[in-house]
C-alpha cells in the first residue's frame, strides 16, 4: 500500500487526511516516482472543497490533490524515449484525477511530465518548479509577442508572476508588472523594468505609462476584466482560471491550461536548466511533514504567503 494525503468528502482543510492506497500500475511511456516531495498548490485547495456534481463525479470517492512533486524513479515503463533512468531524482508535474494526484509517496506520470533535478536545487526547491513554471511557459508563449514587445504581469509577486517576469525578460521582452511595497525589492530583482502598485488602479496605471497599451499581459492575479483596458487594441491577455473576456473583441482574450503542456519535455527541461543556473527564483514558504497537510492548506488560504509550502514523504 502507498501513504497518500486526500479527501474522501469535500471540505476545508481539515478534511484532509492520510489513506493507504493500492500501488498504480505503470504502462508503456510512463515512470514511477518514490516521492519525497509535494508542492502545494492553490489548485489543490479547489480539488478538496469542489462539491461534487454528478454521479460519475461521485464515483471518485477519494481525491489525492497535488500537481507538482520530486523524488526518485524506481521503475520505468516500456516505450520511454527520454533520457531517464532507475535512481535519478526527478521534478514531475502531476494532472490530479481520484486517488492519481501528486500528495502520495508513489506516483506514475509520463516520462515526458519528468526531468532531472539539476545539481545545487534540492528536491524540495524542484518540487515547486514543474506546475508555475510550465504554466508561465505556456502563458508566454501564448502571447508570442517579438522581442522588444512590453509584457504588462499581475500577481508578479506570486510563484507564476515571478516565473513569467524572469522568462519574459530572457526573452528580450520589456516588463510592467504589480507589486506590493513589501514585494517591490523582488519584482525589480526577477527583471521587471517597471514596477505599479497591485490594485484596482493596475490598468489605470499602466495606461498612464504606456498611452497606447501594452502588447499583451499574463493575469496571474486573476483580475479578469479589470486588466482589459492596459491591453492595447488588437493586443492579447493570457488568463489562468478560464475567464474569456468581456465580449467586445477589443482584445484577444487567451484562457490557458497547464493540462495542455503536461508533455512538454523539452519546456520543463529548459525550466531545470534555468533554475540549476539560478535564473529562475524558487521560492519555498516551508516545509511540513505530509500528515500536516491541513495545516499547509490553511496556511495557503492566508493572504501574503509568498513562495509554496512543500510536503514532505518518507
Amino acid at each position: 500500500m502507498v501513504q497518500a494525503i486526500g479527501v474522501t468528502h469535500p471540505g476545508g482543510p481539515d478534511a484532509l487526511g492520510e489513506l493507504d492506497l493500492a500501488a498504480e500500475p505503470i504502462g508503456p511511456g510512463q515512470v514511477r516516482i518514490r516521492v519525497s516531495s509535494a508542492t502545494v498548490n492553490p489548485t489543490d485547495a479547489l480539488i478538496r472543497s469542489r462539491p461534487r456534481q454528478d454521479a460519475a463525479d461521485a464515483a471518485d470517492a477519494v481525491r489525492v490533490p497535488g500537481m507538482e512533486v520530486a523524488g526518485v524513479i524506481t521503475e520505468i515503463g516500456p516505450a520511454v524515449d527520454r533520457p531517464l533512468a532507475i535512481g535519478d531524482a526527478v521534478m514531475a508535474i502531476v494532472v490530479p484525477s481520484g486517488e492519481h494526484g501528486g500528495y502520495r509517496a508513489d506516483v506514475v506520470v509520463p516520462a515526458r511530465s519528468a526531468a532531472k533535478i539539476p545539481a545545487g536545487l534540492s528536491d524540495v526547491q524542484a518540487a515547486t518548479l514543474p506546475m508555475n513554471g510550465l504554466t508561465a511557459r505556456l502563458a508566454l508563449d501564448t502571447l508570442a509577442l517579438p522581442a522588444g514587445a512590453t509584457v504588462a504581469v499581475t500577481g508578479a509577486a506570486g510563484t507564476v508572476g515571478g516565473y513569467v517576469v524572469q522568462l519574459a525578460k530572457l526573452a528580450g521582452l520589456g516588463v510592467i508588472a504589480d507589486a506590493a511595497r513589501q514585494d517591490e525589492t523582488f519584482v525589480r530583482e526577477c527583471g521587471a523594468d517597471e514596477v505599479v502598485p497591485r490594485g484596482d488602479d493596475f490598468a489605470a496605471t499602466v495606461r498612464r505609462h504606456h498611452p497606447e497599451g501594452v502588447d499583451g499581459l499574463v493575469d496571474a492575479a486573476v483580475l479578469d476584466a479589470a486588466v482589459l483596458p492596459a491591453v492595447k487594441d488588437g493586443g492579447t491577455v493570457v488568463t489562468v482560471r478560464g475567464y474569456r473576456g468581456d465580449g467586445t473583441g477589443r482584445v484577444r482574450v487567451a484562457p490557458i491550461f497547464v493540462r495542455d503542456y503536461v508533455e512538454a519535455a523539452a519546456e520543463l527541461d529548459r525550466l531545470a536548466e534555468l533554475a540549476g543556473a539560478e535564473r529562475l527564483t524558487v521560492r519555498v514558504a516551508g516545509e511540513l511533514p505530509a500528515s500536516r497537510a491541513a495545516d499547509a492548506h490553511h496556511s495557503l488560504e492566508r493572504h501574503g504567503v509568498r513562495g509554496r509550502f512543500v510536503l514532505r514523504f518518507g
